[in-house]
C-alpha cells in the first residue's frame, strides 16, 4: 500500500488538499469536525449496540500468579477492564493490555466467547506487545497534541504513524502543516510537550471501535490522506472494517492495540519536529518524543540522554494496518533505557 500510495503526485495531493481547505474553510471550524468525528463515533457504537439483541453469557478464566478465578460476564459487551474490576479498581487501573487466549487484547475491547484472560501491566515480565502498545498509544496522542497546538486558520491535516520501533529512540507522528518554512523553536517544542503532559494529567480510557469503511470515510472526510488510506486499510482487512480509538474527543484509526487508560504514561517531552524533504508528499512534518510508563524513575542525566536521542531524525516508515505485533513471552522486557 506505501508503494501504490506514493505513486500519488504531490501536486496532486496539494489540490486535494486545497478543494478540502476550500471545502470545509468557510464552514467548519477544528472544533466543530473534532464535535462531528465524536457525534458519528457515539451514533455508531450505540448502532452496534442496539444489534446485539438478547444478552448471552460468557465464562472468563482470570490466570495471574497468585490466583485463579472464574467470572461469568456479558457476551460482546463485557471487556477485560470489567474483569479487572471484579478484581479491583487499581488491577483495573494498572493493567495495560490482556492476553485472551493467549492472543493480544485492549482493555476496552469486549470479550466474544469464552476464554482465559492475563492482565498484563508496564511492569509485567517478559512480554515485550505492551511496550508496542505503550509506545503506539503514545503516538497516537502526539497526533492529538499536533491537531489541536495550531489555530484554526493554519491548514494541518494528520498523516500516518508507523509501526512501533521502540529501540529508534522516539515514538512519531507524521502531519502536512501549510507552513513551508516552519522551524519549530524550543519554546513551541516545550509548549507541546505541555500540551501532552494536559492530555495525560487525566485518566481517560481509550476506546475502540470497529466501523464500516463507509462510517470511517464519513468521519474523515475532512482529511484528504486518511480518505485516501481507508479503502486500502478496509481492502486489508478480513471484515472490511476499520478499527478506531478515542480518547476523549480526538478519534483516529490504528490497528492497535493501545493501553487501557492515558494515566500509564508518565514522564513525556515532544522531543524533536522534522521536515520531512523524502516523504511521500511535500509538506510533511514529523513528530517525535520520548516517554516512559508511570512509575518508572529516571534520574536528570539519564533522562537527558533519551531524549537527545529522541531528537534525531526518526527513520522509520508507515505502513498499512498489520496483523498485530506476536506475543513473544520468552524474550526480555524492553530495559528503561531504550523507552
Amino acid at each position: 500500500m506505501l508503494h501504490e500510495y506514493k505513486k500519488f503526485c504531490t501536486s496532486g495531493l496539494k489540490l486535494l488538499t486545497q478543494f478540502v481547505s476550500s471545502r470545509y474553510s468557510g464552514t467548519l471550524s477544528k472544533a466543530e469536525i473534532r464535535k462531528r468525528k465524536n457525534q458519528l463515533f457515539d451514533e455508531e457504537k450505540r448502532r452496534q449496540h442496539s444489534e446485539l439483541g438478547r444478552i448471552q453469557k460468557i465464562e472468563v478464566k482470570y490466570k495471574s500468579a497468585e490466583d485463579e478465578i472464574v467470572m461469568v460476564m456479558n457476551q460482546n459487551i463485557s471487556t477485560p477492564y470489567d474483569c479487572a474490576r471484579h478484581i479491583s479498581e487499581s488491577v483495573a487501573r494498572m493493567s495495560a493490555i490482556a492476553l485472551v487466549d493467549n492472543h493480544i487484547w485492549d482493555m476496552h475491547r469486549p470479550l466474544i466467547n469464552n476464554c482465559e484472560l492475563q492482565l498484563v501491566t508496564m511492569q509485567s515480565p517478559r512480554i515485550n506487545a505492551v511496550n508496542y502498545a505503550f509506545w503506539r498509544t503514545c503516538s497516537f496522542i502526539l497526533g492529538a497534541v499536533a491537531d489541536t497546538a495550531f489555530k484554526d486558520h493554519i491548514n494541518i491535516y494528520l498523516h500516518s504513524f508507523p509501526v512501533p520501533t521502540i529501540n529508534s529512540g522516539s515514538f512519531i507522528y507524521d502531519v502536512f502543516i501549510d507552513l513551508p518554512d516552519w522551524q519549530p523553536t524550543d519554546s513551541e517544542l516545550r509548549a507541546m510537550s505541555a500540551l501532552f503532559v494536559k492530555l495525560t494529567n487525566r485518566e481517560i480510557p481509550l476506546e475502540r471501535l470497529e466501523v464500516p469503511c463507509s462510517i470511517a470515510l464519513d468521519m474523515f472526510q475532512d482529511n484528504p490522506f486518511k480518505s485516501q488510506q481507508i479503502p486500502n486499510i478496509a481492502k486489508s482487512n478480513n471484515n472490511n472494517k476499520i478499527t478506531l480509538y478515542r480518547l476523549g474527543d480526538h478519534v483516529d484509526i490504528s490497528k492497535g492495540p493501545m493501553v487501557g487508560n492515558n494515566g500509564l504514561i508518565g514522564r513525556v517531552t515532544v522531543s524533536a519536529i522534522h521536515k520531512l524533504t523524502n516523504g511521500p508528499i511535500d509538506g510533511l512534518y514529523r513528530f517525535q518524543g520520548i516517554a516512559l510508563p508511570k512509575g518508572v524513575l529516571l534520574n536528570h542525566f539519564a533522562y537527558g540522554i533519551l531524549e537527545k536521542r529522541a531528537k534525531k531524525l526518526n527513520t522509520s516508515t508507515w505502513q498499512p494496518q498489520i496483523e498485530d505485533e506476536t506475543i513473544n513471552i520468552a524474550a526480555p522486557r524492553i530495559k528503561q533505557s531504550t523507552i
